[in-house]
């Protein structure tokens, strides 16, 4: 078997794990208890019983198709730092979205593997699942990016006042000297729109649908941008940190969009 069929049997797994941990989701959208609603390290950092039941069928799937593998989630597992394969799990990327019964929320999963050039972890697959959309969007390095199998391509706009530009900020806005409040500011008046859909893998992944022209966000876990960054990249698009540099998985900062708006995206950011 090639390297290519093996990272489709991988991703083969992999959605259909996102499709049962979605499923999971949707038995519990619209009829949380509060009382299974819990904040973690700050107020506006929820965690809800569907995160954790969506997490440990992911975990479940993976551990049983491949125990050599590493997994590194958003809620209960994170196994040791090795050169082990590794798949970066958000269970539910949009939970306070989920929790104010709002539709826009996704199973995001990707998928890394040791490099021996670069020394560092990089993208295989990715797989973001959107249930209440039926949105099924994946990835394999190399091989292009697709919704529903069909592929895609990012957005072909080449200025900003043209553009539709995605952005989030972070749980701990009013402790950080720099919360993207200020940024949002220098796009506000000089793009066509701005939106916060409240999940970087479903903005991500709009991204590389074209339906966004470009997305910024500051202060993210690699659980948030590990399935979209690869996404947006095989969809043609320029995925780096706001420095420019390939550290967005660790560093927390992103910028993604085609070849042409993401620099004149990247030179407003501050961070």
């Amino acid at each position: 078997m090639s390297a290519l069929e093996q990272l489709r049997a991988v991703l083969a797994v992999a959605s259909a794990a996102a499709r049962e941990a979605g499923s999971v989701l949707l038995q519990h959208f619209g009829k949380l208890d509060p009382a299974a609603i819990h904040s973690k390290s700050a107020e506006r950092d929820l965690v809800t019983a569907a995160d954790v039941a969506a997490e440990r069928r992911l975990v479940e799937r993976l551990r049983a198709s491949f125990p050599e593998h590493a997994i590194e989630a958003e809620e209960e597992v994170k196994d040791a730092l090795d050169r082990r394969p590794r798949w970066f799990l958000d269970p539910l990327d949009g939970t306070v979205n989920f929790v104010h019964k709002l539709p826009a929320f996704s199973v995001s999963m990707g998928h890394y593997a040791w490099s021996e050039r670069t020394h560092k972890l990089e993208p295989e697959l990715a797989v973001v699942y959107i249930p209440l959309f039926g949105e099924m969007f994946t990835a394999i390095a190399g091989g292009g990016a697709f919704v529903n199998g069909q592929p895609l391509r990012v957005s072909p706009t080449t200025q900003l006042r043209d553009s539709i530009l995605a952005t989030g900020f972070p749980y701990r806005r009013n402790e950080l000297e720099h919360n993207n409040l200020a940024n949002f500011n220098r796009f506000f008046l000089d793009v066509r729109g701005i939106r916060r859909f409240g999940s970087a893998a479903m903005d991500l992944a709009y991204v590389a649908a074209g339906r966004f022209d470009g997305y910024w966000e500051l202060h993210l876990s690699p659980h948030d941008v590990a399935a979209g960054a690869l996404l947006v990249r095989e969809a043609g698009g320029i995925v780096t940190d706001c420095d420019g540099g390939d550290d967005w998985l660790r560093q927390g900062h992103v910028v993604a969009a085609n070849a042409t708006l993401h620099p004149l995206i990247r030179e407003r950011i501050v961070h």
